[in-house]
């Protein structure tokens, strides 16, 4: 009852898509439902916690730091681009988008992806600079170029996703509207039009190159720099301190790029929609969980500030108890 064929010239009808989500087997929901609420609650909360921890210990008051807690607010939202809808579907037992909500659905999720590229290659500059111009980072790091460098992702990254959007209104849909995903992911809405994508696919490859292509190139040139730098250094121990402060930043660019790359290239070979959904798992919901979890766990910086940070709030929520009972 929710489909809506249509003729070529009726495109204003168009008022929402079926997201077929993961699995249409109704036993398996409950167990979808579960895994990902648990998975969506650990993303926010671990991300929360390095940005609490972040800006309630001065010691991460640093460049590498405040790029960290924006990756962070920006996994955030990357995650709750999609869950949230995928999770009010299957406890409605509706599998139902409005037309507007599927496309700012792709404006979001579209600007958090790139966003997260974006924010890896600045940290692999950060990191650049400091293995290998360590003398000049205080300098070049400063907190003006930080910002900017911020804001030029964001900038860059909505921009994007608006034009994306905007050529996207532009196409006429006449065929069942069912997208075998369980988000409005941009390739999968376009190629269900009936009128002419030549213009989308043009954008789509040519983001593709320059917002994702070009981070990577970048990511891999400075990583190219840095370990040129450290085969340099003379100790063992001077080798394996500079290299572990890009330890955690490499596990997250190889998580985030393998995962995103290993789904593309698997949709092009295996022309299976609903598989190509279940591996965009990876990538769109357990690589914002996992972050925290690699920074917090290879990072003694963050282990303490987190450590120092909960401590705080169980000795104030103690005290509170306490004044309560006294009180009484």
């Amino acid at each position: 009852s929710h489909f809506h064929p249509m003729e070529p010239g009726n495109e204003s009808r168009i008022s929402e898509f079926l997201l077929l989500g993961l699995s249409e087997k109704p036993t398996l929901q409950p167990l979808i439902f579960g895994l990902f609420l648990s998975m969506y609650l650990i993303t926010i909360i671990g991300n929360l916690l390095i940005i609490l921890a972040t800006i309630s210990d001065s010691h991460l008051h640093t460049p590498m730091y405040f790029f960290l807690a924006n990756l962070s607010f920006v996994d955030i939202c990357f995650i709750s681009t999609s869950v949230p809808k995928m999770l009010v579907n299957i406890q409605t037992q509706s599998k139902v988008i409005t037309y507007a909500g599927c496309i700012t659905q792709m404006y979001f999720f579209i600007a958090f992806t790139g966003l997260d590229a974006s924010l890896l290659t600045v940290m692999a500059y950060d990191r650049y600079v400091a293995i290998c111009l360590p003398l000049h980072y205080s300098v070049i790091m400063n907190s003006w170029l930080c910002v900017l460098l911020i804001l030029l992702s964001w900038i860059t990254n909505v921009l994007n996703s608006l034009l994306h959007s905007l050529i996207a209104l532009r196409l006429s849909f006449c065929t069942p509207l069912e997208i075998p995903h369980f988000f409005c992911e941009l390739n999968q809405v376009v190629h269900l039009a009936c009128s002419d994508t030549f213009i989308n696919d043009v954008m789509i490859y040519f983001s593709a190159v320059v917002l994702v292509g070009g981070p990577l190139i970048g990511i891999l040139y400075s990583y190219y720099k840095i370990v040129s730098s450290i085969r340099s250094i003379s100790s063992a121990q001077g080798k394996y301190k500079a290299f572990s402060t890009c330890a955690s930043h490499l596990s997250v660019v190889s998580l985030f790029y393998c995962t995103s790359l290993g789904v593309y290239l698997s949709s092009a070979v295996i022309q299976n929609s609903q598989s190509s959904a279940r591996a965009s798992v990876m990538y769109t919901v357990v690589t914002p969980m996992l972050n925290p979890f690699i920074y917090s766990l290879r990072n003694k910086d963050i282990k303490r500030a987190l450590r120092s940070f909960l401590c705080r709030k169980t000795i104030k929520g103690s005290t509170v108890l306490l004044l309560k009972k006294c009180a009484c």
